[in-house]
């Protein structure tokens, strides 16, 4: 039987993954990437000898991500984050952060009724049934389930680093304490060399296996055979059309709309679509002023900052590579710089004198699409396969049931390349069967 043809439009992790299990799996295979760079939201940049990701990544180790790399044969390296050096940040000062029974019961950020009522919600949170909250928002759960104040704000300072999103009316709560339950279940790992490591680990297996990526290529549409039920392949820029069985779309609900121009259903759901979005400053110190200082997360305030380099090798021996953010939602679309260097000045004063390199972005788009409770979390998002256009498939973080971030997007790569694999045995027994 012929192979079945499959283009792929969009190079990020998400479509570099979809093109090599479906190029590992037999089909013909042709990824387009309207830019020079395969990445997208996973490029890393080297500044000085810094390596710096667009914003602070990690992998959740009891994530999609993870096992969808083992199912490619990639195994990044990189390291766990101690919780040794970690601090709230209430106030303007540091203070002990909860991170375990110990520090739970001594931290000054929580009341005695505080503590005992966190402590009774972390003891039983990997017994909650998420399922049943998708169409809860996360700030109607915390009301619900605690009473304190102190109690509510420590539990939404551990959501937002989970998700990083800061939109409690807009964020479902299932969606929110599934990603809770998977970084607490086996925490994260900030990766060696930057997640382009891993752009470089996927495009390798993908070529390997025969992909094409054809860079500097940009999809101008789908093309439709005609009545537009069934995809006949994409038509690029300069008017060609390239035939395929199967088209994937891997990026922005936005971006698929915009391909399948005066289709109701996809602009709607790129119009209804809310992204995560996060102000971010990357710094490169040559030294930290204060080592035994790695980590902050707000509680009366939306931050966050890490040193990745004392989990990860992301810079020069010696020196620090150090994320900086502020989790954005609902009206709260940007910062200013001033606000995240206030951070690390309470973290790590006389930072100033050190810096190396920096990069800072206002406004950065962490995903494509918040898992809002008013569409019912993850069980309300697209699935990968869009019904009402037969060989239609996407992929991204706002993509299919599981998962957030990252892990949504490798998880939909996945589950495309399992309805495809599943397409051609069905095709291969009726052939059989002729």
């Amino acid at each position: 039987m012929q192979r079945m043809r499959v283009a792929v439009v969009g190079g990020g992790l998400g479509g570099l993954t979809a093109a090599a299990l479906l190029a590992r799996g037999g089909c013909e295979v042709t990824l387009y990437e309207r830019s020079k760079h395969l990445g997208g939201r996973a490029r890393t940049t080297e500044v000085e000898g810094f390596r710096f990701n667009l914003g602070p990544h990690a992998l959740y180790r009891a994530g999609a991500a993870l096992r969808v790399l083992a199912r490619l044969g990639v195994k990044p390296t990189g390291g766990i984050p101690a919780q040794a050096g970690s601090h709230a940040l209430l106030a303007g000062r540091l203070h002990t952060l909860p991170r375990g029974a110990v520090t739970l019961m001594t931290t000054d950020v929580l009341s005695l009724a505080g503590k005992l009522e966190v402590a009774k919600l972390l003891a039983g949170l990997a017994r909650i049934d998420t399922r049943s909250l998708g169409a809860l928002s996360l700030r109607e759960w915390l009301e619900t389930r605690l009473t304190r104040k102190d109690g509510r704000a420590l539990l939404a300072a551990l959501i937002r680093v989970s998700t990083y999103c800061a939109d409690m009316d807009a964020l479902s709560a299932g969606a929110a304490l599934k990603q809770l339950q998977c970084a607490t279940a086996a925490s994260v790992l900030y990766v060696d060399g930057g997640w382009s490591t891993l752009v470089d680990a996927v495009e390798r297996v993908g070529r390997e296996a025969g992909a094409r990526l054809e860079l500097s290529a940009r999809v101008a549409a789908v093309a439709l055979q005609e009545g537009g039920k069934r995809v006949e392949g994409v038509r690029l820029a300069g008017g060609t059309v390239h035939r395929a069985d199967a088209v994937v779309l891997a990026g922005s609900p936005a971006d698929v709309a915009a391909l399948l121009p005066g289709d109701a259903v996809l602009a709607r759901e790129a119009r209804e679509a809310v992204p995560i979005q996060a102000a971010t400053l990357e710094l490169g110190l040559s030294v930290l002023p204060r080592p035994e200082a790695l980590f902050a997360l707000g509680l009366d305030g939306p931050w966050y900052a890490s040193v990745h380099s004392a989990s990860a090798k992301l810079a020069p021996a010696g020196s620090a590579m150090v994320h900086v953010a502020k989790y954005l939602g609902g009206a709260d679309t940007a910062a200013s710089e001033a606000e995240l260097e206030a951070v690390m000045d309470v973290l790590q004063p006389g930072w100033r004198a050190k810096v190396v390199a920096r990069r800072f972005r206002p406004s950065l788009i962490v995903s494509a699409g918040l898992p809002c409770a008013a569409n019912g979390g993850l069980l309300g998002r697209p699935a990968v396969e869009v019904p009402h256009v037969a060989g239609l498939y996407r992929v991204g973080d706002w993509v299919g049931a599981e998962g957030m971030l990252a892990d949504a997007s490798l998880a939909s790569a996945e589950a495309v390349w399992q309805a495809l694999m599943r397409r051609t045995r069905t095709s291969q027994r009726r052939a059989a069967g002729a």
